[in-house]
């Protein structure tokens, strides 16, 4: 089997992989978001290098990280267009040996206002998840996640509780 020239963006992708990737992805949305539940996310550290991440980040991108409205809803078209995913890939390309799975594919909500659905997520890659997360919870903008699991646990614990009366 020759390797010759390999170009990404011509590859074809084989079922079965895309398969496991979908359920990887399906899973870490999963724990995220049971994370937010647990813990506010104002005060979580999604990696080691958050603060470096967020620094990078303001420092490569100052027209997203400067404009609170950018980083609540992803620009997926600007983020995908050739000019964005050659920023991106150079601002990625540096964590290669600093974050495990620094490239490989996940889902991010599109709109930090929002639950993880269908018309709300989209695939990046593992750092972009980071970098517009740690920025977000920074900014309190996934703490509404934590504030309504609270609220509903509580409701929760009161109806059992009068229940058992």
């Amino acid at each position: 089997m020759s390797t010759g020239t390999f170009d990404p963006n011509k590859a074809q992708n084989l079922p079965e992989i895309e398969k496991q990737m979908a359920v990887k992805c399906v899973e870490h949305a999963q724990a995220t978001w049971n994370l937010y539940e647990k813990v506010k996310p104002s005060t979580l550290k999604l990696s080691r290098l958050d603060d470096e991440i967020y620094e990078d980040f303001q420092a490569t991108f100052p027209e997203l990280a400067g404009d609170e409205a950018k980083v609540k809803k992803v620009d997926e078209e600007g983020m995908k267009s050739a000019k964005g995913k050659e920023a991106w890939r150079q601002f990625i390309n540096k964590y290669e040996n600093k974050i495990a799975d620094y490239n490989f594919g996940t889902l991010i909500r599109t709109d930090a206002a929002d639950e993880y659905t269908q018309h709300n997520t989209t695939f990046v890659t593992r750092l972009q998840f980071y970098v517009y997360e740690i920025a977000r919870n920074r900014r309190g903008l996934n703490d509404w996640i934590y504030e309504k699991a609270q609220k509903e646990a509580k409701e929760e614990a009161a109806k059992k509780k009068a229940g058992k009366k």
